[in-house]
Formats: structure tokens, sequence, C-alpha cells
């Protein structure tokens, strides 16, 4: 499998991320899940609920803050998509969060920041 630079540099951050997630009491439940043309990066469960985790990994120096960097389209998407999660998986009466994870690679160096509940949904 002949994988582009930035490829991988997405899966190590998303490796990153599960890992930071699990070291704080996440249990992943789901990586790159797909309900048809949309994604999930990651999808845990949490003692408070489940968390729709979107991944943005990034070489320094990055212009602007990681977390800032989801736009309302793709949040729409990710929304879209963890309903198709939640009416396929029993999770009946769980509150739900979507977090945002950013890994930064600077050298041999990274940093991993958590942004939770990064965004809450409006449904109108």
């Amino acid at each position: 499998m002949n994988l582009q630079p930035d490829s991988k540099i997405g899966m190590k951050g998303e490796q990153m991320a599960c890992d930071f997630l699990e070291t704080r009491g996440h249990h992943i439940l789901a990586r790159n899940w797909r309900g048809g043309h949309l994604e999930i990066d990651i999808v845990s469960e949490a003692p408070d609920g489940v968390h729709f985790v979107e991944v943005k990994a990034r070489t320094a120096p990055v212009m602007a803050p990681l977390d800032k960097q989801v736009s309302v389209v793709k949040r729409k998407r990710i929304c879209a998509a963890a309903m198709q999660y939640l009416n396929t998986n029993s999770m009946d009466g769980r509150e739900v969060y979507f977090d945002v994870v950013s890994v930064t690679f600077e050298g041999s160096q990274s940093r991993v920041q958590y942004y939770p509940q990064a965004w809450i949904p409006m449904f109108t």
C-alpha cells in the first residue's frame, strides 16, 4: 500500500487521538466509520456519553488553531453521519458530543490538543 505523506500523517494523528482518548476513559467504538458518503473519524464512548470526534493532524507551522479548521459544512456532514450511526447502533438515552482532537507534528515532537464539545449542533 503506497500512502501519500498526508495519509501517513492523518493515520498517525488518528492513532494518537485514539490513544489520547483511551487514557481519558474513552472506549473506541469505531474508526473511520462510514455511512454512505459520510464519515466520522472516531466514535468513542465515555462515562458521560457518546463522542463523535473529528481529528485534525498537521505538520508545523500551523496558521490557525486546528479546532477552528472544521468548517460549518464539515460539521453538518459529521452531524448527519452521527445521526446515521445512532440510528444503526443502540445508543438509547446516551448524551452525544461533537469533539475535535488536533495533532501537530514538528520534527520528532508532537502535540495533542483535545477540544471536547467543540460544537453543539442546532437542528431546525
